[in-house]
């Protein structure tokens, strides 16, 4: 007994490092980022004998790693064919004001997003964004700064939208239909008050018609963004349309149904497999699979589930609407969103608290810069355009909308 105690604290020694540098963003005084910490967690869990190789192979999802992996490739397909830079090109030719141009832009990223990676979304679009704002005459700020909001919202529409959506659904085994009815209402009133906010809020004009640029005065030279692709493009819509009908009125496995997709699309004569899989977020699955085993480890000592009874002794029971908001929220800001869903999800049972925390901890990530990958795709490639975004600005909108928008979904879901 005196070594599996001695086991169990080294265990728990990696754990509490792991998600030291998930909070962190890495390890002090180490080149490691977050998934090279998931990485280096798995790797200790097995040289303490926590769990054997066979053992952590078992403990990673596999169902949602290959989930994830299909639809970066099909969003992969949409951005090599110009998809995405099309769409915006569009939206700017709209004989629009400022707000009723905000309110399209809200539109289209909540929309992609539900279907396309909200990553991949921020990824493509900013860029274009920014061009967008410059030939308009108009501050950048408020319409990255909804791009943003607008895809981490409007991925929580569906269970393919983001990572932990994919996570939740795959694990907790929820209706592909059944989540999307429950989250449309929240999700659309979500978006009409990021779009509000934006356009008439407090201090929505200030500073409105000036570029924050970088180095001073000089426009950075403009980027070079793709041609539309009408078959490339075209063969990407009908695979996500095929599969959206797949996971919406069939049982088939999501994602084998993906892998299909996505093999479908790796199909082609003319974009180079290496250029598809170049868009492939590595890391991300890395991160994934690393936690994936970390988290099995430490569920072994029994820790977790002791933590869990004990909150509930305070009254904090995880069941509850308030308390799994309050929680979710917590921890998605603290140790992001894809880990807070990891820890949670073995103490959660049923479609609402499922769907709840789906909702939650996509609604969460606009909180702070550094809630959503998505926030921080926005803001680095804003600045290599010249636009500056700092947290200060970010927390001017996404403190409140986050707040408002959390209100309306405790309101829903009680």
């Amino acid at each position: 007994m005196e070594s599996h105690s001695y086991i169990d604290w080294g265990i728990v020694a990696v754990f509490v490092t792991v998600y030291l540098g998930m909070i962190l963003g890495g390890l002090p005084r180490l080149k490691l980022d977050r998934s090279g910490v998931a990485l280096l967690g798995a790797i200790g869990m097995i040289a303490l004998g926590a769990l054997n190789t066979d053992q952590a192979a078992r403990a990673i999802d596999w169902p949602t790693v290959l989930l994830l992996f299909s639809f970066m490739v099909v969003s992969a397909q949409m951005r090599l064919g110009g998809f995405y830079a099309y769409v915006i090109w569009r939206v700017a030719a709209l004989p629009l004001g400022r707000n009723a141009l905000l309110a399209v832009l809200i539109a289209v990223a909540g929309s992609l997003s539900a279907v396309f990676s909200n990553d991949i979304v921020c990824l493509a679009m900013t860029p274009v964004v920014v061009q967008l704002c410059r030939q308009r005459g108009l501050n950048p700020v408020p319409f990255l700064l909804g791009l943003a909001c607008a895809a981490n919202i409007g991925s929580a529409a569906t269970l393919i939208g983001n990572p932990q959506n994919m996570l939740i659904g795959s694990v907790m085994q929820l209706s592909f239909a059944a989540y999307a009815q429950h989250a449309l209402v929240p999700v659309a009133l979500s978006l009409w008050v990021l779009w509000a906010w934006l356009a008439w809020g407090p201090g929505a004009r200030n500073g409105g018609q000036t570029l924050a640029t970088a180095g001073g005065l000089s426009t950075p030279p403009l980027p070079d963004f793709p041609v539309l692709d009408v078959w490339q493009t075209t063969k990407g819509l009908i695979v996500a349309s095929a599969l959206l009908l797949v996971f919406l009125f069939t049982d088939w496995p999501r994602e084998v149904a993906a892998l299909l997709g996505a093999g479908v699309l790796l199909l082609s004569r003319r974009l180079h497999s290496a250029d598809v899989m170049g868009f492939v977020d590595w890391p991300l699955l890395v991160l994934f699979m690393g936690l994936f085993v970390v988290n099995h480890a430490f569920d072994g000592t029994g820790l977790a589930s002791q933590v869990v009874a004990w909150l509930a002794m305070q009254g904090v029971h995880l069941s509850d609407t308030s308390a799994l908001l309050l929680v979710g929220t917590g921890l998605s800001n603290l140790v992001s969103n894809v880990p807070a869903v990891m820890l949670l999800l073995p103490h959660l049972k049923g479609f609402d608290a499922g769907a709840t925390l789906a909702m939650v901890s996509t609604f969460a990530g606009n909180l702070l810069l550094v809630g959503s990958i998505a926030n921080l795709i926005v803001v680095d490639l804003a600045q290599k355009e010249g636009v500056l975004i700092d947290w200060r600005l970010h927390a001017r909108v996404g403190f409140p909308v986050t707040l408002l928008t959390l209100a309306l979904l405790w309101l829903w879901v009680r």
